[in-house]
C-alpha cells in the first residue's frame, strides 16, 4: 500500500469510528489560531478534508460572511446577530405570525421572508417553491447546528449563497450529472433513459435542496462543507455515486416513477459510504477546486 492510500484508509476509518484524521485537526487548529483568519486557506482545507464537528459552525460562519476575519471582532458581531435575530422574532410575534409552539425551522423560514420583504399576509397562505427549499435546508440545518442563532444565520447565508453565487451554476448541475455518470457508467444512464426516467430524476431534491430529507445530516454535512466553501458541484458526484451504489437495484426498476420514487427515499444505512465516494469521484474528475462552482 502506498503512502497516499494508506493516508486515505486512515482518514475514512477515522471518519467511519468517528473521529477525524489527527494532522488535519492540529492543521486546522493552526489556521484558526491567526488573528486574522485566512479564508482562501480555509476554504482550501474544507474544499481537501471533512471538517471537525467541534470547528464546523465557526469555519462555516467565518465562509459565509457571517463573521468576519478577525478574532477580535467575533464577540461583538455575534452579538449584533443575536439582538437582530431577537428583534426579527420579537416582530413576528407581535403579528402573530409565529409562537412559542411554531416549529423552529418553519420560525427561521418566517424571520427569512421578513427580512427579505417576503412575508406574505397570512400564515396560512401555501407555501412557495422556494419557500420548500429553505424549510428543508433549515431542517436539516438544525441537527448540524446547536445553537439557534447560529442556526438561522448560517441557513439563511446558506440559502443566500445558492440563489446569489451558484444561480448559473445549478441549473446545469442535471446535464453535468449526465455526462459524469457516463463517464462513470454509460449503461446505467442508457437504462435511465430507456425507461424515460432521466428528465424526471429528484434533480430539485439533489441539487435545489442539496440532498436536505435525502441524506442523513452526519453524512450531509460533510458534502455542505465543500458547497459552503465554494463548490456545489460536489452534489453532481454524490447524484452519480447515488446511482452506482445502487445500480443493481436502479437497474431491476423498469419505470420511471419507481426509479424516481427509489431515489427519493434510498436506504440510510449507506450514506457515509456514498459521501466518501462521491468526494473521491469529485477530487478525481476536478481536483480540489477552490473556489469553482
Amino acid at each position: 500500500m502506498t503512502d497516499d492510500s494508506q493516508r486515505n484508509f486512515r482518514s475514512v476509518y477515522y471518519e467511519k469510528v468517528g473521529f477525524r484524521g489527527v494532522e488535519e485537526k492540529k492543521s486546522l487548529e493552526i489556521l484558526l489560531k491567526d488573528d486574522r483568519l485566512d479564508t482562501e486557506k480555509l476554504c482550501t482545507f474544507s474544499q481537501r478534508f471533512p471538517l471537525p464537528s467541534m470547528y464546523r459552525a465557526l469555519v462555516w460562519k467565518v465562509l459565509l460572511g457571517i463573521l468576519p476575519p478577525h478574532h477580535e471582532s467575533h464577540a461583538k458581531v455575534m452579538m449584533y446577530r443575536k439582538e437582530q435575530y431577537s428583534d426579527v422574532l420579537h416582530a413576528l410575534k407581535v403579528v402573530r405570525f409565529v409562537s412559542d409552539a411554531t416549529p423552529q425551522a418553519e420560525v427561521y423560514l418566517r424571520m427569512y421572508q421578513l427580512e427579505s420583504g417576503k412575508l406574505p399576509r397570512s400564515p396560512s397562505f401555501p407555501l412557495e417553491p422556494e419557500d420548500e427549499v429553505f424549510l428543508a435546508i433549515a431542517k436539516a440545518m438544525e441537527e448540524m447546528v446547536e445553537d439557534s442563532v447560529d442556526c438561522y444565520w448560517i441557513t439563511r447565508r446558506f440559502v443566500n449563497q445558492l440563489n446569489t453565487k451558484y444561480r448559473d451554476s445549478l441549473p446545469q448541475l442535471p446535464k453535468a450529472f449526465e455526462q459524469y455518470l457516463t463517464l462513470e457508467d454509460g449503461r446505467l444512464l442508457t437504462h435511465l433513459k430507456t425507461c424515460s426516467a432521466a428528465p424526471k430524476l429528484p434533480y430539485d431534491l439533489w441539487f435545489k435542496r442539496c440532498f436536505a430529507g435525502c441524506l442523513p445530516e452526519s453524512s450531509l454535512q460533510r458534502v455542505w462543507d465543500k458547497v459552503v466553501s465554494g463548490s456545489c458541484k460536489i452534489l453532481v458526484f454524490v447524484a452519480v455515486e447515488i446511482l452506482l451504489t445502487f445500480k443493481i437495484k436502479v437497474m431491476a426498476l423498469s419505470s420511471a416513477e419507481k426509479i424516481t420514487k427509489f431515489l427519493e427515499n434510498i436506504p440510510q444505512d449507506s450514506s457515509d459510504a456514498i459521501v466518501s465516494k462521491a468526494i473521491d469521484l469529485w477530487h478525481k474528475h476536478c481536483g480540489t477546486p477552490v473556489h469553482s462552482s
